[in-house]
């Protein structure tokens, strides 16, 4: 698979992240924030979706510095979801949101890269797009089904650009009190947009898997594009 390294910018090393490049050049870029299954195949072919639309895709490897080059099956059983589980619960974010900055300006580093960057988060990866929108200058940030957001939407003052929220009507990590703490933290963000999707559950746009929905997913994935076209050219 087309890989490139980053330097993490404590000093501690080197990360590999999955590279896909877009037809045409120059482009903008965007960092595809994992799930907690680490860079696995949907995520190499979100990547690719991603550089079909014309963007550069950059997936770093958030878990690292515990287990490089972690490839999980959601839907392979157990063990996998508590491999996934405990990989997540011994991440450090603050170190992952360092990681992902190293990513972006890897991302501006790149040879037809328009100097544009946004990030695009799924599960794990939706809490940390929006934890970017808090404390980067990305250009946009989209996060599907992010997790634990309605801690951070006190800080919505940080939000500096575009920010969109895919939440599943019937998440069960995200229940309705907290997607009404959400949407209410955020009501009075001009810059955010919240999108609730009637009666999918966690991971509806994961082509294939147990919980895709076709429409719920062609329709924000619609959402999705038409925001990196805006801000990424």
């Amino acid at each position: 698979m087309p890989e490139i390294k980053i330097a993490a910018t404590d000093g501690s090393g080197s990360f590999s992240a999955y590279l896909a490049e877009p037809a045409k050049k120059p482009a903008g870029a965007v960092i595809m924030i994992q799930e907690i299954f680490g860079v696995n195949a949907t995520m190499r072919a979100l990547s690719d979706w991603v550089a079909s639309m014309g963007f550069w895709a950059v997936s770093p490897d958030l878990f690292w510095r515990q287990e490089p080059g972690v490839s999980l099956d959601p839907d392979a059983g157990q063990e996998q979801w508590q491999r996934a589980f405990a990989l997540m619960n011994g991440m450090d974010q603050g170190l992952a949101i360092a990681d992902l900055k190293a990513s972006m300006a890897a991302a501006r580093a790149l040879p037809g890269c328009n100097g544009k960057v946004g990030t695009m988060g799924f599960c794990l990866g939706g809490r940390l797009a929006f934890m970017m929108a808090l404390d980067s200058d990305a250009d946009c940030h989209i996060s599907y089904y992010g997790v634990g957001l309605e801690g951070l939407v006190g800080n919505a003052a940080k939000i500096t650009a575009p920010t969109m929220l895919h939440i599943a009507e019937a998440d069960k990590f995200v229940p309705p009190a907290a997607q009404q703490a959400i949407a209410d933290g955020l009501a009075d963000t001009r810059l955010a947009r919240v999108e609730i999707y009637p009666g999918v559950d966690h991971a509806f746009a994961r082509v294939g898997g147990h919980s895709y929905d076709a429409r719920a997913a062609a329709i924000a994935n619609g959402r999705t594009a038409e925001l990196l076209v805006k801000m990424l050219g």
